[in-house]
């Protein structure tokens, strides 16, 4: 095969399955605002139907959509100038979702690790969906022929899935028609950590709200959690390997970082020698000044749940002119009767 050239095109997604926290935010949202400015197109999606494979109730699963596309869309996705939709409203998703399950190897799914995470000890009374969704993670980034997914460091197995699922049907049909998409995992606190135990991913599900910062928290919130946020006795290292040991220094330094686009070595040449009575209201104030704004935005979208649902089904409208095509010449690669076009 002579190797054929795709356009850089960026896809990602966020399940809407419980309230967004930082750790969304500066994993994934600002650095897919960031890609806008990219030499990319970019489609950005709520995953909705990766939600239901565990069991949701009906009204949270509408709330969360909501909730999911507010945070975008405050945090600086533009949907005139990124496709934004949500997942369930471009049917060719579990179209292809199908297909691709039959592509997938029964031994690729049985290695994938957050499967196993999530089971635990209770594999086999899983839904069939959490089992076999890598496959429709697939078909939701090879649907529109995405070259490139930002994602964090836990779902690069994912995309390295992909990539397999997409060999092995050019491979089997003798065509070049899927690219090989590129995991994109750069900048710092790309995985935010528990603002109470460093050692522990901060999380929309633990025990205390004061572990996490939720995108909906308003601004008095958001600086008494930092304030209060566990550390330790010592001043801050002047250089990055003096935290190696000190997981809550770290994480602070490292959304220090994120949150002002800079790196963990810059924080430290500031701060380094500072005590935490110093650090952590510098933090608080940074941390304010760049997300009061975006829950103030993302209250005012929740309030307009009409103006969301516009965009959502614009956005699914663009999505669906790319999808359609691609789906359309996938049935007739494998040999599909399609006479009703």
């Amino acid at each position: 095969m002579s190797g054929r050239t795709f356009a850089p095109r960026v896809f990602s997604g966020i399940k809407p399955s419980g309230g967004l926290t930082l750790g969304n935010y500066l994993g994934a949202i600002k650095r897919w605002v960031a890609m806008q400015e990219e030499d990319y197109e970019t489609i950005y999606c709520v995953v909705d139907l990766h939600a239901v494979t565990v069991w949701q109730d009906p009204a949270d699963l509408h709330r969360s959509t909501h909730e999911v596309a507010a945070a975008m869309l405050a945090s600086g996705i533009d949907p005139e100038r990124s496709i934004l939709f949500n997942q369930s409203q471009v049917p060719a998703h579990a179209e292809l979702g199908w297909l691709f399950n039959c592509v997938a190897r029964v031994g690729w799914m049985n290695r994938m690790t957050q499967f196993k995470e999530k089971a635990g000890k209770n594999a086999e009374k899983q839904s069939l969906g959490l089992y076999a969704y890598p496959s429709l993670m697939a078909a939701d980034i090879l649907l529109y022929h995405a070259t490139h997914v930002p994602v964090g460091e836990d779902q690069k197995q994912h995309v390295e899935l992909t990539r397999d699922i997409a060999q092995k049907f050019n491979h089997d049909y003798g065509v070049e028609f899927f690219p090989m998409p590129e995991p994109v995992i750069e900048g710092p606190a790309m995985r935010v950590m528990n603002l109470r135990d460093g050692s522990k991913k901060m999380s929309k599900s633990g025990e205390s709200d004061m572990e996490r910062i939720n995108m909906l928290d308003d601004a008095d919130t958001i600086a008494k959690k930092f304030k209060k946020a566990r550390t330790d006795p010592e001043p801050l290292p002047s250089d990055v390997a003096g935290l190696a040991d000190r997981p809550e220094a770290r994480n602070l330094v490292e959304i220090y970082a994120g949150l002002a686009d800079t790196t963990p070595e810059a924080v430290l040449a500031e701060f380094g020698g500072a005590g935490w009575g110093t650090f952590k209201p510098a933090l608080a104030e940074l941390a304010v000044e760049k997300l009061a704004p975006i829950s103030t935005e993302m209250q005012r979208l929740l309030d307009a749940p009409d103006e969301i649902d516009r965009l959502l089904a614009r956005g699914a409208e663009r999505a669906e002119t790319i999808a359609k095509p691609i789906l359309e010449q996938t049935f007739d690669i494998m040999g599909f009767v399609r006479s009703r076009r």
